[in-house]
């Protein structure tokens, strides 16, 4: 089957573009002595992760403990850390579970989450591995300085239960020397203290062709590479050829010659602007803007005749890929024009 024989909306994955992504950013970092630890948040797909360890990733990296459970679920998965202070009798439970059945990762910014940790797992046979989170100027969770980033490895490496292993940051954009100083300064304080800083786990994509620029860096974490989207080419970060996520869309209505509807509203495409204008590139027709939406709903506006019709198809690279991807239960696997499979998006709505 053709993909345009697809029912829409839907959501197309190119599996060619997904390998072909895999392949070149694992070779980046490999050619860069840096470990590969991908974030699964923006496919959530337990086959695609093990594609991406297969090519060489180190392990993977997760948001929320019941997302860690999906990606589980199938095997194939040894080694996952979850960048999210976790809390909660019922989540550490989880998490205790979690342990024997990979080597499992966390982080933590504070004491709280420390000693509740320690509570559960100072009953266990294996310590668990907690990493400072640094917030290095995104301005989200970490320990704000070099001294409070020291401060916690020397409690974790104290507590029962926990050993402490290395730091980590989601760094703000364009800020690389700010945020190597930063973590440069928290690694030699801790390390002054007789504690190894084993890893230093940097990410984002937005600067995923720059690593170099943070080189006390020892793992990447990034998402958005597998599938691209329409943010990082407009950050010139990829191409379009680069982009294996797209919605496939039909025209519903062209009230105007200037204006048609299609049947992917916000629902499907995600109202992520990114400070962009419009609401996703149509691939064939880079002049027309996708200028409103409502749920089930979006409107294609151009300064002339669209040139659209009812029943056409449009492709869309949305402007985020990561919230797509959380939008629909599954998701169709192509190749070019070729229909692979439907697949389950196993993860999806996984917040706990």
């Amino acid at each position: 089957m053709n993909y345009t024989e697809i029912e829409t909306p839907a959501v197309l994955i190119d599996l060619a573009i997904v390998r072909q992504n895999i392949t070149k950013y694992q070779k980046y970092c490999d050619d860069k002595g840096l470990h590969l630890r991908p974030h699964i948040k923006t496919h959530k797909i337990p086959e695609l992760a093990k594609l991406q360890l297969s090519s060489g990733a180190i392990g993977i990296t997760c948001q929320k403990v019941s997302e860690a459970e999906a990606m589980l679920s199938e095997g194939g998965v040894d080694d996952l850390l979850i960048t999210y202070n976790i809390y909660g009798r019922p989540k550490l439970e989880r998490l205790k579970d979690l342990s024997k059945r990979c080597h499992l990762s966390v982080v933590a910014d504070n004491s709280v989450c420390v000693k509740g940790l320690s509570k559960v797992f100072k009953e266990t046979d294996k310590p668990l591995r907690v990493l400072v989170e640094c917030d290095t100027g995104a301005l989200r969770c970490g320990v704000v300085t070099p001294e409070e980033a020291c401060m916690l490895a020397k409690e974790i490496n104290e507590e029962p239960g926990l050993e402490f292993g290395g730091l980590m940051t989601y760094p703000p954009v364009s800020q690389q020397s700010k945020v190597n100083d930063f973590l440069e300064r928290a690694k030699n304080l801790i390390e002054k203290n007789n504690i190894k800083v084993d890893v230093v786990s940097i990410g984002g994509s937005p600067n995923m062709w720059e690593v170099e620029k943070i080189p006390v860096g020892t793992e990447y974490r990034i998402g958005t590479y597998i599938y691209n989207d329409r943010s990082l080419m407009e950050r010139r970060v990829c191409s379009e050829q680069d982009c294996a996520l797209t919605v496939l869309s039909s025209v519903v209505s062209t009230p105007t010659p200037e204006r048609a509807v299609i049947d992917a509203g916000s629902k499907v495409l995600t109202t992520d602007l990114f400070g962009l204008s419009g609401h996703g590139h149509i691939i064939g027709y880079p002049e027309l803007v996708i200028s409103q939406l409502s749920e089930e709903h979006a409107c294609i506006t151009s300064d002339g005749p669209t040139g659209l019709s009812i029943g056409q198809k449009l492709r869309i690279i949305p402007n985020h890929a990561c919230v797509v991807s959380n939008m629909l239960n599954e998701v169709i696997f192509v190749e070019g024009q070729k229909f692979l499979k439907t697949q389950p998006v196993v993860a999806r709505g996984m917040v706990l």
